[in-house]
């Protein structure tokens, strides 16, 4: 089988980059198929948009789209922008004859608010990179020194060029803590606004294994979440995790980190100080489990039935 895969967003900084840059490589080691890096289908048996924005409204081959979350069309107020540049690429996901996404709770919401119908939703979870494990003491002092952190310091790893809402960085900011706070990831003017963090911008990803590694705990306030790819890695790094109580986060941490209301941010921050190694072990679910299961969506798309294809109704 000869499938497009479209692999424009592996320079994304973001999660999204991560997903893209981690299926590829482990695709590419299955060896099952030819994998051709291209977002034009044609003379190809089966495309696959790993982002929304490369889904198709008309695909000449059967499709597969990757849907990491719906938070624009969940929450239209917040981003109504994104929510009127993203309306022809929903209607796109609608016409894939197989989407996967990375959690069930992103399913329940592709059920209810796109209306697929649950035969058609793979859930495939995501993992760490190899890369992520724990570094050793010489790496940690290493970063700690190139990027001024303090010796004891809670973490938040994501992108900060624009305010996302439901991320919820500024007012982590001002909740009360007595641990330095530092946020990792590319910066734009408004994060460095924020009082009392410490920004590194981007780093490396042995940068980031090493800050993983070095931090007390991770906090993530996030009041929604597809799948949350910095905990997992955290974990990985052998970091305690605090996290905000919503169904995805709980879906792929179960029990691997410490839990508090959506609303109580003072808890989160509590939560985290008071975490303390070792760590959870993290979940054996690897990226080559990933792909196996992608490889297996590919086989069933191809030989969906006909009817499924461009079937899908307005968002």
């Amino acid at each position: 089988m000869r499938v497009a895969f479209d692999s424009r967003p592996a320079g994304d900084p973001r999660g999204i980059g991560r997903y893209v840059r981690c299926l590829l490589d482990a695709l590419r080691d299955l060896d099952r198929g030819e994998l051709v890096e291209s977002a034009d289908p044609r003379r190809c048996d089966l495309f696959h948009s790993p982002w929304i924005d490369g889904a198709l409204l008309r695909s000449p081959v059967p499709m597969v789209v990757t849907l990491h979350d719906l938070v624009p069309l969940k929450r239209r107020g917040e981003y109504l922008r994104s929510g009127l540049r993203f309306k022809l690429r929903y209607l796109a996901v609608q016409r894939a004859v197989r989407v996967i996404v990375p959690t069930k709770a992103v399913a329940d919401d592709a059920i209810g608010v796109l209306e697929l119908p649950s035969e058609r939703l793979a859930v495939i979870h995501e993992a760490a990179a190899p890369l992520f494990t724990p570094r050793p003491e010489s790496e940690v002092r290493s970063v700690r020194e190139r990027y001024r952190l303090p010796p004891q310091y809670l973490l938040w790893v994501g992108g900060l060029r624009t305010p996302d809402p439901r991320k919820r960085v500024a007012a982590l900011a001002r909740a009360p803590r007595r641990m330095p706070l530092v946020l990792v990831g590319p910066t734009s003017r408004w994060a460095r606004e924020l009082d009392g963090v410490t920004l590194t911008g981007t780093v490396s990803d042995d940068e980031l294994a090493a800050i993983y590694t070095g931090a007390h705990a991770l906090v993530f306030p996030s009041d929604d979440e597809g799948f949350g790819l910095p905990p997992v890695e955290a974990l990985a790094c052998g970091t305690p995790v605090a996290a905000c109580d919503v169904p995805a986060l709980r879906e792929v941490l179960d029990d691997r980190a410490q839990f508090v209301p959506v609303d109580d941010l003072e808890a989160l921050i509590s939560a985290a100080e008071a975490a303390s190694r070792p760590a959870p072990r993290p979940s054996a679910w690897s990226w080559r489990d990933a792909a196996e299961a992608t490889w297996d969506v590919y086989v069933q798309a191809a030989r969906a039935p006909s009817r499924w294809r461009g079937a899908g109704r307005r968002p």
